[in-house]
């Protein structure tokens, strides 16, 4: 069974593995990974994975310019699956690409755990207030929108952004159990 967990410096090699399932780059949505971040190293990882546990600590302050964010790993049997964020907000940003973003590895696709994991955290969005969600995806990923779809996302509109053309979907969290 997956599990969503927060970032962990203990799966480092297994966060490599995912990285390097998708290829060169900076990757999917949900990790947070940054261009200048560098996780290649014991220590640079430490620190990049302590930058996103912070982001998700209110107690904590967020750097100037950012966003708060909580940010969950996909993890089955100590592997990496995936990655998701939830974007605190509204601003800018989040009203640009969403409040939340994920994705999951080429070779654990097909198996539901973005539906899954966008479910489990439209939970902590409902934790933090929130009662809606806007979450984005490229206008031809047709996987991400059933995705969306799946967990009550409503197509709000399909818009030209400087990197494509995306769908925006609202989702409105009821109540638990409801």
């Amino acid at each position: 069974m997956p599990d969503l967990i927060a970032p962990t410096a203990r799966l480092h090699t297994a966060w490599l593995e995912a990285r390097d399932d998708w290829g060169p780059g900076v990757h999917e949505d949900g990790f947070g990974l940054r261009p200048s971040d560098e996780v290649d190293s014991p220590a640079g990882f430490r620190a990049w994975v302590a930058r996103l546990v912070d982001g998700s600590d209110p107690a904590k302050p967020v750097e100037a310019g950012r966003l708060r964010a909580t940010c969950r790993w996909i993890v089955e049997d100590d592997r990496v699956l995936g990655g998701i964020a939830l974007r605190h907000g509204p601003d800018d940003h989040v009203l640009r690409l969403g409040h939340i973003g994920y994705g999951v590895r080429p070779s654990a696709r097909r198996r539901g755990l973005a539906t899954w994991a966008l479910g489990r955290m439209l939970g902590e969005a409902r934790g933090i207030g929130l009662d809606r969600v806007l979450v984005v995806c490229a206008a031809d990923n047709i996987a991400s929108a059933r995705t969306i779809e799946r967990n009550g996302g409503v197509l709000d509109e399909v818009r030209d952004t400087g990197l494509g053309a995306v769908r925006r979907y609202w989702i409105t969290i009821g109540e638990p159990g409801a």
